[in-house]
């Protein structure tokens, strides 16, 4: 960085994604003084983006770019370009002279939940796992206040994943409320809790679930100051370290204060696996209805699951807020 004269009119730019871990003297005066931080679009950026990318494909009609913007939230250029790409594939495969919604839709689905496996046979008991597993996390979804609306729920096996419910956000969103997590909690814990109401037993299926709660449950406690006996604080618990600059780090609170942690952890948990169950309970129709109906289908878009849910009058428990 030494030996560049301020009248040599000569400008040095670089890009990172861990600006948290750039060495201080590479951003003093005269040196990398300017940052600019670029984030993924927002719904007028992915909707450019969009228009960029198929200014040279044929699209049909009824294809609408400001609805597949608003279905894409949190997906960078590149994404979009790939999206773009895998649509006009698929196209192709089904003999279209043009891109039409539907293909967007299933490349959509592929670049968000992986392709369909379609060739994984899977015992009867199973799929009737994954069907109850997966009504479970949708009922959870639809009832509770501040959660995503219901894209699609399907028992296609994609990925590693054996089933999926998607949920997708009205709006771009950057922030989050306290109940809005509660909510996620629960919807996590929704899975779960159907498998052990209808079939009694607890299966490797929700360790994904399971994984992502316990993340954000503690991330409540220690980053968002979200629990009432620690209080507005944060603290270093000791998660992602580099390799290097984490050398010698030292961990700022007591074990005492760690153990509160564990336990307001475990109660987050607890309570909205308990919120999850007492819903279920409640709507027990509903879960059998919905999973006979995934069992039979394998994916219900939008539409057809509020029908299902509007039709058996799914309903919170008395005492829970709508």
């Amino acid at each position: 960085m030494d030996g560049f004269e301020s009248n040599e009119g000569v400008i040095l730019m670089a890009a990172t994604n861990r600006p948290d871990v750039l060495d201080t003297a590479l951003l003093r005066p005269g040196r990398f003084d300017r940052r600019v931080i670029v984030s993924n679009p927002d719904l007028k950026g992915r909707l450019g983006i969009l228009k960029v990318h198929t200014r040279r494909t044929t699209l049909h009609a009824e294809v609408d770019l400001e609805q597949i913007a608003r279905a894409t939230s949190g997906m960078s250029g590149a994404d979009l370009e790939n999206l773009v790409n895998e649509a006009a594939l698929l196209a192709a495969r089904r003999e279209r002279s043009s891109i039409q919604m539907e293909d967007f839709e299933s490349a959509r689905d592929k670049l968000a939940m992986g392709a369909e496996r379609r060739t994984l046979v899977l015992p009867e008991r199973e799929r009737r796992r994954t069907a109850y597993h997966e009504a479970g996390h949708a009922i959870v979804a639809h009832l509770l206040p501040g959660a995503d609306p219901v894209h699609k729920v399907t028992i296609v096996p994609r990925g590693r994943a054996l089933g999926m419910t998607w949920m997708l956000p009205d709006e771009d969103r950057v922030g989050a409320t306290s109940e809005e997590l509660e909510t996620r909690l629960a919807i996590f814990m929704g899975g779960r809790a159907a498998e052990r109401i209808v079939l009694n037993e607890r299966s490797t299926g929700a360790s994904n679930d399971l994984s992502q709660a316990t993340r954000m449950a503690r991330a409540m406690v220690t980053q968002f100051g979200m629990s009432e006996i620690l209080g507005p604080m944060t603290m270093d618990t000791g998660g992602e370290y580099m390799l290097g600059r984490d050398m010698g780090r030292v961990v700022e609170h007591s074990e005492d204060t760690s153990r509160r942690v564990d336990g307001e952890v475990q109660r987050l948990l607890t309570q909205a696996d308990q919120r999850a169950q007492a819903i279920l309970e409640t709507n027990l129709a509903v879960l059998h209805s919905l999973a006979d109906r995934l069992l039979e289908t394998e994916t219900i878009d939008s539409t057809e699951f509020v029908e299902v849910l509007e039709t058996m009058g799914a309903h919170l428990p008395a005492g829970q807020p709508a």
